[in-house]
């Protein structure tokens, strides 16, 4: 009997064993880290200057600005069009999937309001992250704004928020 009962506590700590290492095992893995996303340039249309029927402006993620129906851009000094940046930091590998909100109302400090659509962005979605912390990877966001009439729309700056989603598969 005393052989038997030895038997039996080698079995129970070979169990307890292997449940260890695979707990160990399964607190490396990358999908219980956590990611953080920064802003690290708001989203900017420029100057442009809009016809009676209105139209659209659209800045992509790679940085260039095009324009529907009466819109008509202008490049004045100091009015800069810009994508959204983000940089997420995250473990080399995480799989990140970029949901965009709805569309957003502006709204202008001479009156009037706008519609912006967020678009899509330069990495892709879902994107593998491949920098390691402290390190960054930098996501761009481009949008198309929805522009009305001079009378819908009187001149002046437009302001709101956009919604973009990380999430972490």
């Amino acid at each position: 009997m005393i052989l038997a009962r030895s038997i039996s506590l080698k079995r129970k700590q070979v169990a307890l064993l292997i449940c260890g290492i695979v707990f160990l095992l399964l607190s490396n893995l990358p999908a219980n880290a956590q990611i953080t996303v920064t802003t690290a340039q708001n989203l900017s249309f420029g100057a442009f200057f809009q016809g009676n029927i209105g139209g659209t402006v659209t800045i992509s993620h790679n940085s260039s600005r095009s324009a529907t129906g009466g819109v008509i851009l202008a490049n004045i000094g100091g009015f800069t069009f810009l994508p959204a940046i983000f940089e997420v930091e995250a473990p080399v590998g995480t799989v990140i999937t970029i949901q965009n909100g709805s569309d957003v109302t502006l709204t202008g400090n001479n009156g009037g309001s706008m519609t912006l659509s967020v678009g899509s962005s330069s990495t892709g979605s879902p994107f593998t992250t491949t920098v390691a912390p402290p390190g960054r990877t930098q996501v761009s966001i481009g949008a198309t704004l929805t522009v009305g009439s001079p009378a819908a729309n009187p001149s002046g700056t437009y302001n709101g928020s956009l919604s973009v989603t990380f999430i972490q598969q």
